[in-house]
C-alpha cells in the first residue's frame, strides 16, 4: 500500500533524460575550475547555472513538478558534477537533504509552500554544527518563540553552502529543550555570515562561520529535528561519497591527459615515448580501478537507500528496521572502499608523470586536498569497527543515529 500522506513517489526518470539534462552543465562548469580553485574565486554562476536548470529538484517526484530521480540516480548525477568541479557538488549537499527532508514530510499547507519554492530554484544552505567541539548534548543556539514567528540566535561552523544560498537550515534548541530545525532567510539582518574556512581543500564551498542574532523564522519553517527523515545521516554521508567518486574520476582524467601530453622520458623508462610505457600504463589502469571501485560501491550502497524510500512507498514498517540497518552497512563499507580510492587515485596518478607533473600550472594536488578535507568530516576509522561490531555481535549500527548523532553532518 502506498503512503500518499508524503511528497515521496516511484522514481520515474531515466538515466539518458536526466544526464542529457544536466551534462551540458556540468561541462560548463568544469570549465574553469582549475583556476577557481587556485585563485579561490567562489562559484555563484555556477551554482545559479544549476538552479536555473531545476538541479535542486531532480528528487522531486514528476507528478509534484520535479524531474522523479531516484537516489542512486541523484548521487550519480552528484558524482558527475563533482568530477567538473566537487566545490560546486559538495555546495548542493546541504539543499539536496533538506529537500529530501520535506519529500518525507507529511503534506501540508507549510510544506506545499517548500515544494514550490524549491521549484521556483530557492537554494538551502546548513548550519548545524558548532565550533569548540561542542556536540548536540550541548548545542548553545536558541529558536525561541516570539509572538508570531521565532527567534533564531547562535552561531555554527561548517556552515556549508551558505554564502550561495537563499535559505539557511539551523540547528538549535527551543524553550522546552527540545532539538528543532529553523529555516532563515540569508537576507535577515540578524544573519552574518564569515568566509574563515582555513581549510587546504573545499576552499570554495564557503564552509566558514554563520552567526545569527535574533534572526526571524516564520512559524512554518521550524520543524522538529527527531522528525527529520531517517536516512539522513545516511544521505549526508553518500553526498560526500558522491564528490569523492567525482574527485577520483578527475585525477585519472586529469592525470592521463598529463601523460598524453609528457614529451620525454625517464633512462629507465621501457619506451622513449611515456604514453606506451608499460609501467605508465600500469599506473593508469591502477587508478582506473579506483574508480570503478568508488562507482561500484556508491551504486552499491545508494541502491540500499533506494530501498530504504521503497519500503516506505510500500507501508512495510516490519521491515523498516532491517532495511535501515542494511543501509547503514552499506554505508558505512561505500566510505572505507571510496575513501581508500579517492586518495590512492590523487597520489598513485604522480607515479605515471615527470616533474612537471607537480607544476601548481597544473594543479593535479587539488584533487588530493579536496579528497582528504572531505575523508576528513566522519573519520572512517571508526566504520570499520561499526561494521565488524554488527557482523560479529550484532551490536546496532544505527541505535546512535535516533538521537541525531554526528552522523547527520560529522565534523
Amino acid at each position: 500500500m502506498s503512503v500518499p500522506s508524503t511528497y515521496l513517489a516511484e522514481p520515474t526518470a531515466s538515466d539518458e533524460g536526466l544526464f542529457s539534462a544536466f551534462r551540458p552543465v556540468f561541462e560548463k562548469i568544469a570549465q574553469g575550475n582549475l583556476e577557481r580553485e587556485r585563485d579561490r574565486l567562489f562559484p555563484h554562476e555556477q551554482v545559479r547555472w544549476l538552479a536555473e536548470v531545476d538541479f535542486g529538484t531532480v528528487r522531486i517526484p514528476a507528478i509534484h513538478g520535479g524531474f522523479g530521480a531516484s537516489l542512486e540516480q541523484t548521487f550519480a548525477l552528484l558524482a558527475e558534477l563533482a568530477e567538473a568541479d566537487p566545490n560546486v557538488a559538495h555546495i548542493w549537499r546541504n539543499h539536496l537533504a533538506f529537500v529530501e527532508d520535506r519529500l518525507n514530510a507529511p503534506q501540508s499547507s507549510s510544506n506545499d509552500t517548500w515544494i514550490k519554492r524549491f521549484l521556483a530554484g530557492e537554494f538551502v544552505g546548513g548550519g548545524w554544527t558548532e565550533a569548540n567541539n561542542l556536540t548536540l548534548a550541548n548545542l548553545t543556539t536558541t529558536i525561541t518563540a516570539h509572538n508570531d514567528h521565532w527567534l533564531v540566535s547562535g552561531a555554527k561552523y561548517y556552515a556549508t553552502g551558505s554564502l550561495y544560498a537563499d535559505w539557511l537550515d539551523v540547528l538549535g534548541r527551543a524553550e522546552g529543550g527540545e532539538l528543532v530545525t529553523a529555516l532563515v532567510r540569508r537576507d535577515d539582518p540578524g544573519v552574518t555570515l564569515v568566509d574563515d574556512w582555513d581549510g587546504f581543500g573545499q576552499r570554495t564551498t564557503a564552509s566558514g562561520t554563520a552567526r545569527y542574532e535574533q534572526a526571524r523564522a516564520e512559524r512554518g519553517d521550524v520543524f522538529p529535528a527527531t522528525d527529520r527523515f531517517d536516512y539522513q545521516a545516511h544521505f549526508y554521508q553518500t553526498a560526500m561519497h558522491a564528490v569523492l567518486t567525482g574527485i577520483t574520476k578527475a585525477a585519472l582524467r586529469d592525470g592521463s591527459t598529463a601523460l598524453t601530453g609528457r614529451a620525454r622520458n625517464y633512462p629507465q623508462g621501457l619506451t622513449s615515448v611515456p604514453a606506451i610505457d608499460p609501467q605508465l600504463l600500469q599506473v593508469i589502469g591502477e587508478v582506473s580501478a579506483d574508480v570503478f571501485a568508488a562507482e561500484a560501491a556508491l551504486g552499491r550502497s545508494t541502491a540500499t537507500l533506494d530501498r530504504v524510500v521503497a519500503g516506505r512507498l510500500a507501508g512495510d514498517e516490519a521491515g523498516a528496521r532491517r532495511r535501515l540497518i542494511d543501509a547503514e552497512v552499506a554505508v558505512d563499507q561505500a566510505q572505507l572502499v571510496i575513501i581508500a580510492a579517492a586518495l590512492s587515485a590523487s597520489t598513485k596518478i604522480f607515479d605515471a608523470l615527470g616533474a612537471s607533473g607537480v607544476s601548481e600550472r597544473r594543479g593535479l594536488d587539488r584533487h588530493w586536498k579536496n579528497a582528504r578535507t572531505l575523508a576528513s568530516h566522519n573519520p572512517r576509522v571508526y566504520k570499520a569497527r561499526i561494521v565488524g561490531d554488527w557482523l560479529i555481535n550484532r551490536i546496532d549500527p544505527v541505535a546512535d543515529l535516533a538521537s541525531l548523532g554526528r552522523g547527520g553532518q560529522g565534523n
